[in-house]
């Protein structure tokens, strides 16, 4: 089959089921098997004459506004030359032809900086923004690094700050202090001290940590006393250490601080429960709590009325707790 022979097939074949529409029945249109076959009725196909299509085929741009479309051509024909009988396509809109709607301007947007767009970001402006933004992150930068750098020179300068460390917060006015030193208590041999007769210095007993051994005897009777010029940086109350020997029996003395005495004796008791009269195996320490005015304070320990005085005397010692 060419484009010159479609066969003998009609027209009137496309439509088989035309005989079941009222337009169809109306236009003589008959079921199969009645004659001539279905469909609608129409010319005898004709030997070598194609027959003409029921779809008007159109060339892509032929259709015109307002203009009659031309009736498609039959098979087997060569259309007519570019511009000769066949309508220009034409490509413009609806309201550029005669009848059309008629075309209004548009506003310009508010915000439009050249190039033909309108109401679109700055991208001028956008771009000078972000580079300020880059300018003052470096700036910031740059001057965080020079900033370090002199603090770490000036830390390495005499009086700079370069001793601090992570926990410590030192103002920029201020130096650091170090940390207090522990303030050394007097301590005092007892045989260095004013005597009170018949207090007197002796060394034949051992043991004790006196310079040479010596220590403080003849304790045992009235009025026998050693004083102490033992001076303190800090008023408060203190602990007086006293270190002594006894014949394994307890003994007391009475106690005086800047002229003021102790309502309770000097304890000198047999605390490691020695029964050795020996004295060289009963040396032993007792304490007892004094208040200390700062600066010079006399302390003195003496034989009292009352009081059971005999032993020896090694050293004294002011403390702030425990020895």
């Amino acid at each position: 089959m060419t484009a010159a022979n479609n066969g003998a097939s009609t027209p009137e074949d496309d439509d088989p089921f035309g005989y079941l529409y009222e337009d169809g029945q109306a236009a003589g249109a008959t079921p199969p098997g009645q004659g001539r076959g279905y469909g609608y009725p129409g010319p005898a196909a004709q030997p070598g004459v194609p027959r003409t299509s029921y779809n008007q085929v159109r060339t892509v741009g032929e259709r015109q506004y307002g203009q009659q479309v031309p009736q498609q051509q039959a098979y087997g024909q060569q259309p007519p030359a570019y511009g000769q009988g066949q309508p220009t396509a034409q490509y413009a809109a609806p309201e550029t032809y005669p009848g059309g709607a008629p075309t209004r301007p548009v506003p310009p947007q508010p915000g439009g900086h050249g190039g033909g767009r309108s109401g679109g970001p700055n991208t001028k402006v956008l771009l000078i923004a972000a580079i300020a933004v880059v300018a003052v992150v470096v700036i910031g930068i740059t001057v965080a690094l020079m900033n370090g750098g002199k603090d770490d020179t000036a830390g390495n300068q005499p009086g700079g700050n370069g001793g601090a460390t992570a926990g410590q917060s030192v103002k920029p006015s201020e130096e650091p202090t170090a940390p207090d030193e522990p303030v050394e208590l007097p301590k005092q041999d007892a045989a260095t001290l004013q005597l009170g007769a018949p207090a007197a210095l002796a060394k034949d007993v051992k043991g004790a940590e006196g310079s040479g051994g010596a220590y403080v005897t003849g304790f045992n009777a009235p009025g026998a006393s050693v004083t102490w010029k033992a001076n303190v940086a800090e008023k408060k109350s203190y602990r007086l250490y006293v270190r002594y020997a006894i014949p394994a029996q307890d003994a007391n003395a009475t106690l005086t601080v800047n002229g003021k005495a102790n309502t309770n004796p000097l304890g000198l008791k047999n605390f490691i429960n020695s029964s050795d009269p020996n004295l060289e195996k009963n040396w032993q320490t007792t304490w007892a709590p004094v208040n200390l005015k700062k600066g010079e304070n006399e302390i003195k320990i003496s034989c009292e009325a009352g009081n059971q005085c005999n032993a020896l005397l090694d050293w004294l010692q002011v403390s702030d707790g425990a020895l």
